[in-house]
């Protein structure tokens, strides 16, 4: 059985995927790492999804549905670098923005939909929304007001979501999709 994650895009992530011209696009690769400026891809595995989420202006907004096909440098990936000055990625150079720097980064290979801002989470979707940790316990996001995120940091890292809050997502996904094609 697969499972559902979320993972937090940074502004700075964003801000380098609008600049590269990389929205529209799909992404090919993710990156997990082992620091908190990079969060660790921990317990996914392939078949999992990861939904890719940014926090603007106090709204949350679905950027990318990645389904993860493999786990670790691959060939696509280059060469491994010599030294500290070598690109970590260079065959993914194009989307290093994810995160191909970070601390003991890790290749995702994934198969993404195309980056884009214009899927929000509804504000009534938000309060709830559940993650589950490998104890069974859930959460729900924290600091929703009347349908507005006033802090991300609930959801800075990266956290498995319960079934129906991976169906609410996918559904969401799924008619964003819809609606443009």
């Amino acid at each position: 059985m697969s499972d559902a994650f979320t993972v937090l895009w940074t502004h700075d992530t964003c801000r380098a995927l609008r600049k590269a011209g990389r929205v529209g696009e799909r992404p090919p690769v993710a990156y997990s790492g082992v620091h908190q400026s990079l969060p660790a891809w921990s317990g996914a595995r392939a078949g999992d999804e990861v939904y890719a989420v940014h926090v603007n202006r106090c709204e949350v907004f679905v950027v990318s549905r990645m389904r993860i096909t493999g786990i670790g440098r691959g060939d696509c990936c280059g060469t491994p670098p010599a030294t500290m000055c070598d690109p970590s990625f260079p065959g993914h150079d194009d989307w290093s923005m994810l995160g191909a720097g970070g601390c003991g980064a890790t290749a995702v290979h994934v198969d993404a939909t195309p980056v884009r801002f214009d899927t929000p989470v509804p504000g009534d979707l938000l309060p709830t929304l559940t993650w589950r940790n490998a104890k069974g316990r859930t959460r729900h996001l924290k600091y929703v007001v009347d349908g507005r995120l006033e802090r991300s940091v609930s959801l800075q890292g990266f956290y498995r979501l319960t079934s129906a809050s991976a169906d609410a997502l996918a559904d969401l996904v799924a008619s964003a999709t819809t609606a443009v094609g």
